[in-house]
């Protein structure tokens, strides 16, 4: 099984994904474009995320974007509804040489 390690900046979440991501997406809705989020959609059961962080819901409250209470760091979001399967990871919470050679895939969050 793959599994790759990743933090926020102070280390106080810390991510664990079992799961092999074959591209990054970068969405430009309101938050994404500025925290400059490198998403990568799995389901709950890839991740396990260590720590507390903060979650901040916001517009059509779909989603819960979690960030340290420490550095601030945007490291996953989740669904608000239980049976949606599907989570994003910010890959940017790891090494680059994880993402940085992968597609770039554009999500229009903006338009939704």
């Amino acid at each position: 099984m793959t599994e790759h390690s990743g933090s926020c900046h102070c280390g106080a979440i810390r991510l664990l994904l079992r799961d092999q991501p074959s591209e990054v997406s970068e969405c430009n809705c309101s938050i994404c474009r500025r925290v400059a989020g490198l998403w990568h959609y799995c389901p709950p059961a890839a991740v396990t995320v260590t720590g507390t962080g903060i979650g901040y819901i916001q517009g059509d409250r779909f989603l819960t974007n979690w960030h340290c209470g420490t550095c601030g760091c945007i490291t996953h979001w989740t669904a608000n509804d239980p049976h949606y399967e599907k989570m994003g990871i910010n890959l940017r919470m790891f090494d680059p040489v994880l993402w940085e050679s992968l597609p770039h895939r554009f999500v229009d969050g903006a338009s939704f």
